[in-house]
């Protein structure tokens, strides 16, 4: 578990001052400590499965959009700006007190610190462990606020999911390399918004796709582009999900990382649920950035598999006659690298 130094320093005597009533954090991540702040009035507000599930299992109150008023806000930055930003304007709106912002600088912490001055007095800031914290009481940043859009070509996104600007050239060239037809059962799984899922729903003989996606938001995405009647939306790990019955294909173009840093076990873990998903002659599909190390994860995990397309920066792969039936397991430390 990572401490939270600059929150120490923050809550020193002499600094920042917690007022009395509930703290709302936005987007602590599995693994960080939150212990300087008072645990029986802090709310989680989280929408990625593991960090919610985490901090749920801490005994912290979660939820997925916050429900104030509330005293005090802490916003721990994610790495999207538009969703920072919407993250800060939505704590500003339901919080009284302070709104205190954490993040590293590679996460934009500097130019959002820069920002936020413009709009009213910022205290702080507090210099810690490569990052920034400030506080602020006031300010108007409605305009922040970032909702879902429809982009031009249909679907609708949101600040923060994968590709939120449209569609990621890897998923469509897997969807263009996909069969006529895939099965009765398809797993779509890391769905994001549902733009393979989308494309999927088009072929014939489908009678049932689950969408596994960790982040609600990209789900509830989904929601909106994948109509068809057949389909199942899911908010799970999907290094962990497992379907009732087995499927007749896996889809997928897994995350390679959670942070800055490529994390090729995060996509093997994938390719280990996918083989556990399906049927003895199930049919894994899946494309990832040429230079990521999949083949021997595969090679465990299926009797057959061949790149079927391709260009200099992607690779698709088909595996088939899984050889596993194990139900995967992604440690903590897998994900956060």
């Amino acid at each position: 578990m990572t401490g939270h130094p600059r929150l120490d320093l923050a809550l020193a005597p002499g600094g920042l001052t917690l007022p009395e009533g509930r703290i709302a954090v936005f987007g602590p991540r599995e693994g960080q400590s939150l212990d300087p702040l008072p645990r029986d009035r802090v709310e989680i507000i989280a929408t990625f499965f593991p960090d919610h599930q985490y901090f749920e299992q801490l005994g912290y109150t979660c939820r997925l959009a916050p429900e104030g008023p509330y005293a005090a806000a802490l916003v721990i930055l994610p790495r999207a700006k538009a969703l920072a930003r919407s993250w800060i304007a939505r704590a500003r709106a339901v919080t009284s007190g302070p709104v205190i912002v954490d993040g590293n600088k590679e996460d934009g912490v500097e130019s959002l610190l820069k920002d936020c001055r413009k709009r009213t007095p910022v205290q702080g800031p507090i210099n810690k462990a490569h990052g920034k914290l400030f506080w602020m009481e006031g300010g108007e940043f409605t305009d922040w606020e970032a909702r879902a859009t429809q982009g031009p070509d249909g679907h609708v996104t949101a600040p923060g999911v994968f590709s939120a600007d449209g569609i990621d050239p890897a998923s469509a060239l897997l969807a263009a390399t996909l069969p006529a037809t895939l099965g009765a059962h398809v797993i779509d799984l890391g769905a994001g918004w549902g733009y393979l899922s989308s494309q999927i729903a088009q072929k014939p003989g489908l009678t049932r796709m689950d969408l596994v996606e960790a982040e609600h938001t990209a789900l509830d995405c989904a929601r909106q582009n994948v109509t068809a009647p057949c389909a199942r939306f899911h908010w799970q790990d999907a290094t962990r999900w497992m379907p009732d019955t087995k499927a007749d294909a896996v889809v997928m173009n897994p995350p390679f990382h959670t942070g800055r840093k490529a994390q090729p076990d995060l996509g093997r873990a994938f390719i280990r649920t996918a083989a556990a998903c399906l049927k003895p002659q199930g049919v894994l599909w899946m494309v990832a950035n040429r230079h990521l190390p999949y083949e021997a994860q595969i090679e465990a995990c299926f009797a057959d598999h061949t790149e079927v397309a391709g260009t200099g920066a992607f690779k698709v792969l088909r595996a088939s006659a899984p050889r596993t039936a194990k139900t995967p397991r992604l440690t903590r430390r897998d994900r956060l690298g």
